[in-house]
């Protein structure tokens, strides 16, 4: 088919989209059909759906086909902080927070105004965070299972600009990255950013399908593997310890470079000890404490090999410099003080708290949960459109994420996830009803 022709007719689809001619929840024709119709090769039909798909306008389901989205959504729900607005009820982003955190804030710089080292906070840090600092962060991981020196640890903006600093200083554009068929949005992002292409491994219990794993790494060149052992977003697992030396054993094997993402680790206990722990020699362990403490505080850490260092701290440099002295400066405060251990301590319980709620008000439902996270993951039956559940969540003032942002496959699965951190208590148990009650009416 004529390049104009093959436009034209994406063009002509997509107008019929936007001015309601092809409405939400239309099913498209085959691409067998597709192709007969308008006399195309298959190949260029499939081309066709592939256009409009990254338009955002079209989404294709396993077994069923091609349908029309809901195209009042907001492109890029569930990756991008969209403003909230007035009245809404956010359980798209977890930005949890705890009575008296302003205040612990408040004594927190008072403290850091009568020391004797503001002088040095006004100049520029080392670009991987002053030695003591470094040192403080180690003693912290320490606790998590994870041994290292301080020379070994970067003091970041935050887990995001870890990732982004691993994945600037170790990959390359074109690399391919190993990582769960549902995955941390975030990391999506970097991946498109810096031109990664990201290999889906389908999940298999608590952890990704480590047979398919490695069928994979003998197929293809695969460089690296993006992993969330403990406490997975948005699954919630936490990989058992012999699925986690399976998993060092086949990156040994292979070559591959372990990315450990831990942002949600603190709020499962006695987890297996980290995969940087099984293999030191091959992983970069990144995390931080803006879930643990609060996300406006945007101090995080990645702990890796020694010959790693330079590269990450190159890396830092380019994106920041370095991590802002005062931030750094009370952050390790609180991680050195006890504050940070107590604080993650009363999350995991506040998050026992949502998730006991959840469970109540799903009682009967499929749903995909760990005790004390922050996530609810509720796959929906198969006549049920995500889509359309969260269009319909968010006129009746509620912000859902569908599996559209955490998907790394073509195929998407029709599921919603429920971030629970970020609303109040004691209005948690009346937004998790209406979900309920909008998923059963949309279910035949």
């Amino acid at each position: 088919m004529p390049q104009a022709r093959y436009k034209q007719l994406v063009d002509a689809l997509a107008a019929q989209i936007r001015d309601g001619s092809l409405p939400p929840g239309t099913r498209l024709p085959t691409l067998r059909k597709l192709a007969a119709q308008k006399g195309l090769a298959l190949v260029t039909a499939s081309r066709v759906y592939a256009e409009l798909q990254a338009m955002g306008l079209v989404s294709g389901e396993t077994g069923r086909g091609t349908f029309v989205r809901e195209s009042l959504l907001p492109r890029g729900l569930g990756i991008d902080q969209h403003a909230t607005a007035s009245g809404m009820v956010d359980l798209n982003f977890n930005y949890p927070s705890l009575p008296g955190q302003a205040e612990m804030l408040r004594a927190g710089l008072r403290q850091l105004a009568a020391s004797g080292d503001l002088e040095a906070l006004l100049r520029y840090q080392p670009h991987g965070g002053r030695p003591h600092e470094r040192a403080i962060v180690a003693g912290h991981l320490a606790s998590r299972g994870l041994s290292v020196n301080a020379e070994q640890v970067m003091l970041v903006s935050g887990a995001q600009h870890g990732l982004a600093t691993t994945v600037m200083a170790l990959l390359q554009p074109g690399d391919v990255v190993a990582t769960d068929s549902l995955t941390y949005p975030g990391f999506k992002v970097l991946a498109e950013a810096h031109r990664l292409e990201l290999a889906p491994i389908p999940a298999a219990g608590h952890g990704p399908d480590l047979d398919a794993l490695e069928r994979l790494c003998k197929s293809r060149r695969v460089r690296a593997i993006y992993a969330m052992p403990t406490l997975h977003n948005p699954l919630g697992w936490v990989m058992g310890a012999s699925r986690r030396r399976q998993l060092v054993a086949i990156a040994r094997r292979h070559g591959l470079l372990i990315i450990e993402d831990a942002a949600y680790a603190f709020l499962a206990e006695d987890a297996p000890a980290p995969l940087a722990a099984l293999a030191p020699e091959s992983t970069v362990y990144v995390s931080g404490i803006s879930k643990s403490i609060a996300t406006g505080l945007r101090v995080g850490f990645v702990a890796a090999p020694a010959e790693w260092v330079p590269a990450l701290e190159r890396a830092i440099r380019a994106t920041t410099w370095n991590t802002p002295s005062v931030m750094t400066a009370i952050a390790c405060g609180w991680l050195e003080d006890g504050t940070v251990t107590r604080l993650e301590a009363e999350k995991r319980s506040d998050a026992m708290a949502r998730q006991a709620i959840a469970a109540d008000v799903f009682a009967g439902m499929r749903c995909v949960r760990h005790p004390s996270s922050y996530f609810v993951w509720l796959p929906l039956a198969e006549e049920v459109r995500a889509d359309q559940v969260a269009q319909a969540l968010m006129r009746d003032g509620i912000s859902v994420s569908t599996a559209e942002p955490f998907a790394t496959s073509a195929q998407v699965s029709h599921a919603i996830r429920l971030a629970l951190g970020s609303v109040a208590l004691d209005t948690l148990h009346d937004a998790l009803a209406q979900v309920r009650r909008t998923i059963d009416a949309h279910t035949i």
